[in-house]
C-alpha cells in the first residue's frame, strides 16, 4: 500500500489525534511503513526528538503508534501561545520568532513551503502518511493562509475524512455544516465521516447516518465507541479533567495530587504517569482551598513563567503554596514551576520584565537566555528539557533529578521524569510518608506498557469499528469523485 490520508475534525478535541494514532497502529499491524504528519500545530504540550527538535506531543504519540522515532518533519510548524494574541513559532523543531494572528500571515508563504517539503519527505521515506488536520477545516476566515487543513489536502490531493465527537451533541449538524462551508474544490476532497465517542446502541444512529449520507453523498466510515482510560498526550487544555486509572490494586488510602492549572500551562502530560498509579487521584486545580487540601501540589510547566507567577499571586495561590511549603507539605515544581520556586527570576527574553522575585522556596536563581535548551536527558533518555530559563542553585541544597530540593519542596527542569517507574514509585513513597498517608505504590505499574496497551486499543477500535477496506482504498486511490453538498440544500432530501 502506498498513499496518504488526512483526518480532519469538526472542532478541536474531536478525536483527530487518537484516530490518526489508531490508523497508524492498525496499518503497522498490516506490515505498512507509516508515518504521522501535522503541518501546523498549536499546542503547549511538546516533546523533544532524539536530535533536539521540539514538536507537538501528539505527533510523538502517533509516531509511537507507528513504531518509529518522531522527527521534526512530522510537525514542521508548532505554535505555542504566550498570550491571548501572540504565539511563539517553532519551525522544524527550533525557535523562529513570535507573531500575532495578523502578523503571522506574512510568514504563511514561507511556512507553507516548509510544511509541504516535510510532507513530501515523509511520503518519500514511508509507504503511507496519515496527516492530521488542525482545529476545523471550516475555519473559513483562515483559508487563504491555511496549510494544516484543506490547504495541504488541496496541494497534495489528499482524501479527507472528517471526525466528529458525538459526546458533545450536534454531531450531524457539525459534520454537514463543516462540509457545506467549504468551497466546491475543497468539498471534492472530503470523502467520508467518522463518528467518535459514541455511547449506547449503534442501531439508534442508523437513520441519522443514512440521512447524512443522503444529504452529503459521503459515506460514514465508522462509529467509534466510547472507551474509558484512553488519556493520551492531548494538545490543549480542552482535554484537562480528572485522570482515572483502571487498576485493581487496592490502597488503604487515596493519595491526592493537585496540579495547578496555570493560564499558560504546558506539558501537563507530566501528570499522566501519576494518574496511571492505582490509588492516586490527580486533579487540575485553580483555588487556594484545593491547594491546601492536596497531599502533593505540582506547579507544572508554563509558556509564560513570569505572567503565570503573577497570576498565582493575584489568585492567592502563591500564598497557599508558600504556606504549605513552610509546613513541610510536599510540593513539586517542574520546569517553569521549578523556576517559580526560585528566589529570583531574571527574564528579559520571555516576558521582558527583567528581575522578578520568585516564591523563594528553593535556593536558586533563574536567568532567561535567548537560546533555548532542547535535549533528551535522564537515566533512561526519555526525560527531556524545553526551556529558556536556566536555574542555578545558589546555596547548599539536596540533590533531586534535574534540579534540587529543600525539605518537602522539590524542583526539576526535566519533563517526563515521572515516567520512570522506579523513580516514580520512590518519589510517591516519600510523598505519602510526608503527607501521613498509608499509601504504597503498586509494585508493577509499567507506564510504558500502559501506553502501548492504549495504542493497541486504538488499533483495535479502528480494526473493529471502521471500514478498513474503504480506508485502504482512499489511501491508495486518492479522493473519489464527490458531489457538492450545496446542491442538496435546494433539494427535498
Amino acid at each position: 500500500m502506498h498513499g496518504a490520508l488526512m483526518v480532519a475534525g469538526t472542532s478541536s478535541d474531536a478525536g483527530k489525534s487518537v484516530l490518526v494514532a489508531g490508523i497508524c497502529r492498525y496499518l503497522v499491524r498490516q506490515g505498512v511503513r507509516v508515518a504521522p504528519f501535522k503541518a501546523q500545530n498549536m499546542s503547549l504540550n511538546s516533546f523533544v526528538t532524539l536530535d533536539g527538535a521540539e514538536i507537538g506531543r501528539a505527533q510523538a504519540m502517533q509516531a509511537a503508534a507507528a513504531g518509529i522515532e518522531p522527527t521534526a518533519d512530522m510537525n514542521p510548524i508548532l505554535l505555542k501561545p504566550g498570550s491571548d494574541r501572540r504565539s511563539h513559532i517553532i519551525v522544524l523543531g527550533h525557535p523562529d520568532g513570535e507573531a500575532d494572528a495578523v502578523g503571522y500571515r506574512k510568514h504563511a508563504p514561507r511556512l507553507r513551503k516548509i510544511a509541504l517539503d516535510s510532507f513530501a519527505k515523509l511520503a518519500n521515506d514511508y509507504d503511507v502518511v496519515i496527516a492530521e488536520g488542525a482545529g476545523s477545516p471550516a475555519e473559513i476566515n483562515l483559508r487563504q493562509t491555511d496549510v494544516a487543513n484543506m490547504g495541504l489536502a488541496r496541494e497534495a490531493s489528499l482524501p479527507v475524512i472528517v471526525v466528529g465527537d458525538i459526546d458533545r451533541g450536534g454531531v450531524f449538524a457539525a459534520m454537514f455544516g463543516t462540509l457545506a462551508l467549504l468551497d466546491p474544490d475543497d468539498q471534492k476532497l472530503v470523502s467520508g465521516f467518522v463518528i467518535n465517542k459514541f455511547r449506547g446502541a449503534p442501531e439508534l444512529l442508523d437513520s441519522g447516518l443514512a440521512m447524512l449520507t443522503q444529504k452529503t453523498g459521503r459515506p460514514v466510515l465508522g462509529v467509534v465507541p466510547w472507551r474509558e482510560g484512553l488519556q493520551f498526550d492531548a494538545e490543549d487544555s480542552l482535554a484537562l479533567d480528572q485522570r482515572r486509572n483502571d487498576s485493581t490494586f487496592v490502597q488503604n488510602e487515596i493519595l491526592k495530587i493537585a496540579v495547578v492549572r496555570l493560564p499558560r500551562i504546558s506539558n501537563f502530560t507530566d501528570a499522566d504517569a501519576l494518574a496511571a498509579e492505582p490509588g492516586v487521584d490527580v486533579r487540575f486545580v485553580t483555588t487556594p482551598a484545593e491547594v491546601a487540601d492536596a497531599d502533593l501540589v505540582i506547579l507544572p510547566g508554563s509558556r509564560a513563567t513570569v505572567a503565570d507567577l503573577a497570576w498565582l499571586r493575584e489568585r492567592g495561590l502563591a500564598d497557599a503554596v508558600v504556606h504549605r511549603a513552610r509546613r513541610n507539605r510536599p510540593l513539586l515544581g517542574i520546569c517553569a514551576g521549578y523556576q517559580m520556586l526560585a528566589e529570583e527570576i531574571d527574564d528579559a527574553v520571555e516576558s521582558g520584565q527583567g528581575s522578578v522575585p520568585g516564591l523563594g522556596l528553593l535556593p536558586a536563581a533563574v536567568r532567561f537566555h535567548h537560546d533555548k535548551t532542547l535535549t533528551r536527558t535522564g537515566p533512561s533518555g526519555r526525560a527531556y528539557e524545553i526551556r529558556h530559563g536556566v536555574v542555578s542553585v545558589t546555596q547548599e541544597a539536596d540533590e533531586f533529578p534535574g534540579g534540587c530540593r529543600r525539605a518537602a519542596t522539590y524542583g526539576t527542569s526535566w519533563h517526563g521524569v515521572l515516567e520512570d517507574d522506579e523513580f516514580r514509585r520512590a518519589f510517591l513513597t516519600e510523598v505519602a510518608a510526608l503527607a501521613g498517608r498509608e499509601f504504597t505504590p503498586a509494585p508493577d505499574t509499567d507506564f510504558a506498557a500502559i501506553r502501548e496497551a492504549r495504542l493497541d486499543l486504538l488499533g483495535d477500535l479502528v480494526a473493529d469499528h471502521l471500514d478498513t477496506e474503504a480506508l485502504a482504498s482512499l489511501i491508495a486511490g486518492g479522493p473519489p469523485a464527490m458531489p457538492s453538498v450545496l446542491a442538496s440544500l435546494h433539494g427535498d432530501g
